[in-house]
């Protein structure tokens, strides 16, 4: 009996529910995957509606009937190819940073760019107004993108694959390359006459309407190609993210691995800019956007994010610029200030990157 009356009783510990949420991944708690699967749904629906709101609104026939859809098909050639730009630019932009490890920098520092405004600006200097049709067409097409993915492997080839092989070095000759495409061609255009230049000055600006629909052939299979190439190496970009040390230690090459990524951005962004033309901060602002919505570092759950953004964003702008300002030909320049405001608001706060 002594012994009974001296044991001591444990009181039984109160219950919690909060160590059951908690788990190692990339949405660890409840409370993340209910937000991060909200903020997918609104996106949708957003993406859903500017989608249709594109082929719907203003169409003068009757809804559901054969002159509607007829319109519909018309103007969904536009829809497809903001997807088409949408998915380039956000999965690029997002496996480069990743590349890199750095989230202030887009794939457009290796002068993807700069290559495309040199070939339209050398075609006008030598051929006149016309050539700009001259640098119109499917075989123009897939020159240009064999250009840029051509020169970008060079460059990547020459400088990650010696010795002394160094990513940051690549981007610093990334930067001289483009500023020096971009050199000659201002050169070239201060040449110009004012009625070539004028011409000249209307393809360099990022629009959707500067694609033709026999691009697409080519472009989607390339875009979708490399999209899911990248979307299936999401566990491996989740490691080169981490550092170059921690993925040689986890049985990675890191190099050959880089080399890859590298190679499915270059195609992207060759695709994007060679469809539409050029548009630099449309890139960073999704993949900015998408950091913070997704609030997660595992990519398959980023990449889906960050093209809805793209998307949302460039249906959306258009939507409004065209409906409700008429000026549907400003849609990129304002896509440009926005996403230079936002880059110049993450560098001011680098705490936060």
């Amino acid at each position: 009996m002594a012994e009974t009356s001296t044991r001591r009783i444990t009181p039984p510990l109160p219950k919690s529910t909060h160590h059951r949420d908690r788990a190692s991944g990339a949405l660890p708690t409840t409370r993340a995957r209910r937000r991060y699967w909200i903020i997918l749904g609104v996106l949708i629906t957003m993406a859903a509606g500017f989608g249709f709101g594109l082929l719907a609104w203003d169409n003068p026939m009757p809804l559901g009937s054969a002159g509607f859809w007829r319109i519909a098909e018309m103007r969904g050639t536009s829809v497809v190819l903001m997807l088409v730009v949408a998915i380039c630019q956000a999965m690029a932009t997002v496996s480069f940073q990743t590349a890199t490890n750095n989230r202030i920098i887009t794939p457009s520092i290796m002068g993807f760019e700069s290559l495309y405004i040199a070939v339209q600006t050398g075609a006008v200097f030598f051929l006149g107004a016309a050539g700009v049709s001259a640098v119109q067409g499917v075989p123009q097409f897939i020159i240009q993108i064999v250009l840029m993915v051509g020169l970008s492997m060079a460059l990547y080839g020459w400088l990650l694959s010696g010795k002394y092989g160094n990513l940051q070095i690549m981007l610093l000759i990334g930067i001289v390359i483009g500023g020096g495409l971009g050199s000659i061609s201002v050169f070239m255009q201060r040449l110009l006459t004012p009625s070539e230049f004028d011409v000249l000055t209307a393809r360099l600006f990022g629009s959707i309407s500067n694609a033709d629909i026999s691009y697409l052939p080519i472009a989607i299979p390339l875009c979708v190609g490399a999209g899911v190439l990248l979307l299936l190496n999401s566990k491996r970009l989740n490691i080169i993210a981490l550092g170059q040390d921690t993925t040689t230690n986890l049985g990675l090459n890191h190099r050959f691995e880089v080399m890859r990524v590298l190679f499915l951005v270059s195609i992207l962004m060759a695709t994007s800019t060679a469809l539409v033309g050029p548009m630099t901060f449309l890139g960073f602002l999704v993949a900015t956007l998408a950091y913070q919505l997704a609030d997660s570092y595992d990519h398959r759950y980023v990449f889906p994010v960050a093209v809805l953004i793209g998307f949302v964003v460039l249906a959306g702008a258009y939507f409004i610029m065209k409906n409700l300002f008429y000026a549907q030909g400003v849609v990129s320049i304002i896509i440009e200030v926005v996403g230079g405001v936002v880059f110049l608001f993450f560098i001011l706060r680098k705490g936060r990157l």
